[in-house]
């Protein structure tokens, strides 16, 4: 067995240990490899490009490409070809966009550490370090891996990042069993200096563990995905069926084979609309671009729009929806309990004795130090020197005294002690520590009238005030000191800490953010339910929660011990109706995703940092994760990064979500009425026995050139002002619900018959000029299309509702695409690539007459 082996199942230390050599440190890194976590194996550039074409639409027109090819149709081919290109060019700039925009978030965790070795303390890589190392960890510096403590001193570690608790944790030298003498990678040392000893590195850590754990985690489609997948296969198979039954019948009736395979071409390339992968692209690309002005940066496209259904956020509470900063709210001194939030420290102390002997008290008992202006070390330590400082007590202080000892603190003792004279030579000692610990050793009080006797009436009257606090889930200190007459010999004497002078309380909590109230609020008027995930205790949790405004009941919490005592069935009841999960592990959240997604009806969204939320993050139907205070591990599975660790971010992520959602139905309606009235023109005259009335070149120009330009308009169409106001989609629901699909049938359905009819008229008037006719129907198409495009702005079909020139875009891409109209009739090269002819005064008559039936007709049915 080797050594590290032994350490971490006996905790035996040998005895002068002194660090490994360098050449048995190579050695053991050739065993056991770099202290690094496995990330998941990178797409390359090429890979992600032809990911691209992986989409079952775009394969079905590159088959089109080819039956063109055979056909002779070469221009055809070529513009399928461009069109299929266009949109694996789009998709492939936003992905690798997006993951070296990630890359570049990426910050190394422990970047150095320093270690013993051949006897010599010497810098090096964090990832240099192999089990059985032995390290030097200070105040501020990061965990690089798994170790054993076996020296140190008030040592106080941050595992936020695992357990998702605010409070430091204390840490022993132990030949125990238990976790007082284990650190973890990527935990914070916050006050104590020590050396550990590495017992796991890399994978074979805490943190590797939660890795292992995300990548049995396999990705899913979103339901934009698995719509649109569903819509294109629908299209094609209808397509396909109605192109079979149309040669045949040609066939049938006598029909050349060319004629037919070039009807069933031309119905096929109607049917399909080619724009529609590429505007989705770029409508979410757009939606991209708007969200990282925000600050959230997406991974993955399609779940821009999966955020407008959800219908859950579960958000860790530390760092998300709190600030990850303790900070003192209240103060009790001189017999009063005051609210710091709503007061001036420094004129408050002018005014008070009391209040500025506490905030000395908690300058000079205190092991966080200043480095610059800002404040580091253990959490609760820098909140109460942050207060100091507030009151004018800080540096200044520190600066009067000398600190002569230190009685640290620790779990039995429950309070720290140090021994200061200051510039006259007087002794005092300060003390901080539990309130009963504290007012057990005090037999006097100081309020703004001196000192006085401190009677059980007093003390039994400030514990009450100390539980007042406590409910309200702060941390609360006791403060007290008192005059010494000379410097102790011995710090360990316990009557140096006798007789002591009460002086005041602090609280402390981690407060919530100022604009997450706001957001919990806005989630409710959107019909989303906010849930926390947390570590700490329950009482601190409901707290926060009430604090933040969550609806909350008596039965609405739910501890890591509960979760642990019930089956997945029990835990998928009982999470409807749970707000708050408190003290709660990294698998308990893993539990809780998976028991809220087991209900359909949930999309379900998860914010976290740390690496204890990776395994939901990517569980969760979309992750988000933290930009700033993020581990690489929590990016890496999430979906979207918040780059200002901002929870009120969400809210704008998810209204760009409804908005994607509510432009893409729009787009949707449009795209799918104009294919609708191609195919049924084809159709009619397929059917009928009559000449195609629109080439494959021209429905190809009418689908790509004239439809593009108003469709990715309507991408960018403002959004309705209730947005926010109205609860998500189901996650089931169609996309053509809410009448949509019947709307599309009715306008698609007059816009061919109004196609095919002028079609008709013109080839009787000119007998048989089918170059006329087939200009004439495609004039009559688009112009009819050109209409439909404001009228797809309003779910009711009422142009004026809408704003004919609310989106300015619209109004501009319709007037460019009128444009391309006129070029591709009287532009020469266009108009013989084309095959149209120039059209008079009677036939623009008849075109404007036929286009404007669609739209005369369903003003009277809505």
């Amino acid at each position: 067995m080797s050594m590290d082996s032994a350490l971490r199942e006996t905790h035996q230390i040998p005895i002068g240990y002194n660090g490994l050599s360098e050449k048995e440190a190579e050695k053991r890194l050739l065993e056991y490899g770099h202290n690094e976590l496995m990330e998941r194996k990178k797409a390359s550039a090429i890979s992600i490009f032809f990911s691209q074409f992986k989409d079952f639409m775009v394969m079905v027109l590159l088959a089109a490409t080819l039956i063109s090819f055979s056909l002779g149709e070469t221009m055809d081919a070529i513009a399928i070809i461009i069109i299929v290109v266009m949109n694996a060019v789009l998709g492939f700039i936003q992905e690798y966009r997006t993951e070296k925009s990630l890359e570049a978030l990426k910050d190394l965790s422990a970047p150095h550490a320093i270690v013993i070795r051949d006897g010599k303390e010497k810098e090096i890589q964090a990832r240099e370090i192999v089990p059985g190392d032995l390290i030097i960890l200070e105040a501020g510096h990061i965990v690089p891996a798994d170790c054993l403590l076996i020296e140190g001193l008030g040592i106080q570690v941050n595992e936020s990042i695992l357990t998702g608790e605010s409070v430091a944790v204390e840490k022993v030298p132990a030949q125990n069993h238990d976790k007082k003498d284990k650190l973890f990678m990527g935990t914070t040392l916050t006050a104590g200096r020590g050396k550990a000893i590495v017992i796991a590195t890399g994978m074979n850590t805490e943190m590797g563990s939660i890795a292992h754990m995300i990548q049995s985690v396999e990705g899913e489609s979103t339901p934009l995905e698995k719509r649109l997948d569903r819509i294109g296969k629908q299209l094609v198979y209808i397509c396909l069926g109605i192109c079979g039954v149309i040669f045949l019948l040609g066939i049938y009736r006598g029909e050349s084979f060319y004629a037919m395979l070039l009807s069933a071409t031309s119905l096929a390339v109607a049917a399909i609309p080619e724009g529609l992968p590429a505007i989705v692209t770029v409508t979410l690309a757009l939606g991209v671009q708007r969200m990282l002005k925000r600050n959230a940066l997406v991974r993955k496209l399609p779940a821009v729009e999966t955020l407008g259904c959800t219908n859950i956020i579960c958000s860790d509470k530390t760092g998300t929806l709190t600030e990850n900063k303790m900070t003192v709210t209240k103060i009790y001194a001189n017999g009063q309990l005051v609210d710091m939030r709503d007061v001036d420290y420094s004129s408050q102390a002018k005014r008070s004795a009391t209040l500025r002997q506490l905030l000395i008290i908690g300058a000079l008992c205190n092991n966080a130090e200043y480095k610059g202006e800002e404040i580091i070390g253990d959490p609760t330590e820098a909140a109460i020197l942050a207060a100091s400082e507030l009151g004018g007590f800080g540096k200044k202080i520190i600066s009067e005294y000398i600190r002569i000892g230190e009685i640290p603190f620790d779990s039995d003792r429950k309070r720290m002690s140090v021994i200061c004279k200051d510039k006259s030579g007087n002794i005092y000692v300060f003390v901080k520590g539990a309130p009963d610990i504290i007012l057990g050793l005090c037999n006097k009080k100081l309020d703004n009238n001196g000192l006085s006797i401190m009677n059980h009436s007093e003390k039994r009257k400030v514990m009450a005030i100390n539980e007042k606090m406590a409910g309200q889930a702060l941390r609360v200190l006791g403060f007290a000191y008192r005059k010494l007459d000379f410097i102790p010999r011995n710090l360990g004497d316990t009557d140096i800490e006798k007789n002591l002078i009460f002086v005041g309380l602090e609280g402390m909590i981690d407060p919530p953010r100022p604009e997450t109230i706001e957001s919990i609020k806005s989630c409710y008027q959107a019909g989303i339910k906010p849930v926390m995930i947390t570590g700490d205790h329950k009482l601190t949790a409901i707290a926060i929660a009430k604090q933040i405004g969550m609806k909350l009941n008596k039965n609405d919490v739910l501890t890591g011990k509960e979760i642990e005592a019930m089956n997945d069935r029990e835990l998928e009841r009982k999470v409807e109706s749970v707000s708050v999960f408190a003290r709660v592990s990294p698998r308990h959240k893993y539990r809780i995703i998976q028991a809220l997604k087991k209900n359909p009806k949930n999309i379900v969204a998860m914010t976290g940092d740390g690496v204890n939320d990776a395994p939901a993050l990517k569980e969760a139907n979309i992750g988000i994760a933290m930009g700033k205070s993020g581990t690489d591990v929590a990016k890496e599975a999430s979906s979207m990064v918040l780059l200002d660790d901002n929870f009120a971010t969400i809210v704008g992520a998810i209204r760009e979500g409804r908005i994607i959602y509510d432009n893409i139905r729009k787009f949707l309606r449009y795209l799918l009425a104009c294919n609708l009235g191609e195919i049924v023109a084809m159709a009619v005259a397929a059917i009928y026995g009559m000449p195609v009335p629109l080439i494959p070149i021209q429905i190809l120009w009418i689908n790509l050139v004239t439809d593009g330009l108003p469709a990715l308009a309507l991408s960018v169409d403002p959004p309705d002002s209730n947005i926010m106001n109205r609860p998500p989609r189901k996650s089931n629901e169609s996309i053509f619900s809410r009448g949509l699909g019947t709307r599309i049938l009715i306008s698609g359905s007059l816009i061919g018959g109004s196609t095919i009819t002028a079609f008709m008229l013109i080839i009787y008037l000119t007998n048989g000029n089918l170059e006329m006719a087939r200009t004439v129907a495609f004039a009559t198409l688009i112009m009819a299309e050109l209409i439909y495009a404001f009228e797809s702005r309003s779910e009711y079909g009422d142009v004026w509702e809408a704003g004919l020139f609310a989106n300015k875009y619209l109004f501009f891409a319709v007037l460019s695409s009128f444009i391309l109209l006129l070029l591709a009739i009287y532009n020469p090269f266009l108009s013989s690539i084309l095959k149209t002819e120039a059209l008079g005064i009677s036939e623009w008559m008849i075109v404007l007459g036929f286009s404007l039936l669609e739209f005369a007709v369903t003003s009277f049915i809505y």
